[in-house]
């Protein structure tokens, strides 16, 4: 095995690296550290903290954003077909007939279920 066809491998984690990591360095190094009480105080939206922190959250919280990202993504998967759909012809057509018909029986799962209700 000839490592020299590694080289280019190498030099592009090695670049990559220090572009990510080189700015925060300088940063740190040139950038002003003038802490005072208001800098440093915890604050929500412009408001001073209330409550607690470490709070639990509503379990429909994580399944609304689970949903979100799940149709996010099938959605996002519908260009990629749409681009080829010339290509694909008639079959391609009716498969991501399918597929969109999949997705809106589930979305119509979910929200008669009332997945999507947030109260």
């Amino acid at each position: 095995m000839n490592l020299e066809q590694y080289l280019p491998v190498i030099l592009f984690v090695v670049i990559g690296m220090t572009v990510g990591v080189m700015p925060q360095i300088i940063g740190y190094i040139l950038g002003p550290n003038r802490p005072y009480g208001a800098k440093n105080s915890p604050y929500e939206c412009g408001f001073e903290a209330f409550g607690d922190a470490r709070m639990k959250f509503d379990v429909r919280y994580y399944l609304i954003a689970i949903l979100f990202i799940l149709f996010d993504l099938e959605t996002a998967l519908l260009f990629p077909w749409a681009v080829t759909l010339k290509e694909l012809g008639l079959y391609g057509f009716f498969v991501g007939l399918e597929f969109v018909t999949l997705l809106t029986i589930g979305f119509v799962y979910m929200w008669l279920k009332g997945a999507l209700d947030w109260e």
